[in-house]
């Protein structure tokens, strides 16, 4: 089993091993000393690995109550954030339990906020069943839902108690979404680590997938750790997102998944920071390239002024600009605070 630990001021696991799934329960036991747990989770996620987790978890002694909800973005809003803590309330569960999300990032971050605001804050274990939360929604606290105005603007830091990782559930997604978490690993590799890049541009990552969820995860809890609450290093997690965000609200939180969305805002900041002198040449083609071999986009069809103007609602956007996250070149990242008047001009409209 491969394990790392974050450090923060209440330090949590994250375990990585095929078919802990099934082995949970005894690992949550470690970590929730109650007798009763909320086990949220969606639509999709509940057909295939539900009961899996709920046998494990009564094998233990929990009353286990299930809040499945529908899947996809759509839910990720406030009203089933407050039924999953009504829900948590009828069940009375108390703050010696506990709430378990299984599921995607959406799952997660959803489960987290309810856990978050329940009884001012419950524990909570997160098992990721996607690539995209296995190597970085599911650690760091970050739990949130989405409002008309923008993606994640209702939320709060709340840490796990836990982190289960089966990279045996990823045999599961579709090709689609295993697509979609990779615009999350190719990130880690652009801001922080030119060896993993050069391996997902050379390898096939199924060869080294344990290797590649280790160290998309260490990259993450080192950074959490020097900066949890997102004061500076952490806003580096950041690169694409400004411009993917906007991408995303744009469809509605449809159509494009985050990790599409987050590849085609890596090459737009890319081709700026080329364009400014700040990124090394050639360094947006690079992405473009690794994006393809991975079946994800590297542009959208809305224009270039839409996605700027949806910028306006970014959560990073302070009162005078926003700062964006750039490329020196592969695996060097940095924060480039822009001003307002400027952000059209840098985008060329």
């Amino acid at each position: 089993m491969k394990k790392l630990t974050v450090n923060v001021k209440d330090a949590y696991d994250i375990l990585i091993e095929k078919g802990l799934i099934t082995k949970s329960g005894g690992f949550i036991k470690t970590v929730l000393t109650g007798n009763k747990v909320c086990l949220i989770t969606d639509t999709n996620v509940y057909a295939i690995y539900a009961n899996e987790v709920k046998e494990s978890l009564k094998d233990q002694g929990y009353e286990v109550y299930e809040y499945v909800f529908k899947a996809g973005e759509a839910s990720k809003k406030t009203a089933i954030v407050i039924d999953m803590v009504e829900f948590m309330a009828d069940k009375g569960l108390t703050r010696d339990d506990g709430v378990i999300a299984l599921g995607g990032g959406v799952c997660g971050d959803m489960a987290g906020f309810a856990a978050a605001i329940y009884l001012r804050g419950i524990k909570f274990v997160q098992i990721p069943t996607t690539l995209l939360s296995q190597v970085d929604s599911s650690v760091g606290g970050k739990t949130a839902v989405d409002l008309p105005q923008g993606k994640n603007l209702c939320g709060a830091f709340h840490q796990p108690s836990l982190v289960i990782i089966d990279p045996n559930v990823l045999d599961t997604l579709s090709p689609h979404f295993f697509a979609d978490g990779m615009g999350e690993v190719i990130k880690y590799g652009c801001i922080k680590s030119k060896s993993l890049f050069d391996r997902l541009e050379k390898e096939n990552v199924h060869d080294f997938i344990e290797d590649m969820i280790y160290e998309c995860l260490d990259i993450k809890r080192r950074i959490v750790e020097n900066d949890e609450k997102e004061h500076g290093e952490r806003a580096l997690l950041n690169f694409g997102h400004t411009c993917g965000h906007a991408i995303e609200k744009l469809w509605n939180f449809e159509t494009v998944s985050h990790g599409e969305a987050v590849g085609i805002g890596m090459v737009m900041i890319s081709r700026v920071g080329e364009k400014l002198g700040l990124t090394a040449p050639g360094t947006a083609d690079k992405i473009v390239a690794v994006l393809h071999k991975y079946g994800l986009k590297t542009a959208d069809t809305h224009s270039t002024a839409e996605i700027v103007g949806a910028m306006r609602s970014d959560k990073k956007r302070t009162g005078t600009g926003i700062k964006f996250v750039m490329l020196k070149s592969i695996g060097d990242s940095f924060i480039h605070p822009v001003d307002n008047s400027d952000i059209p001009k840098i985008f060329g409209v």
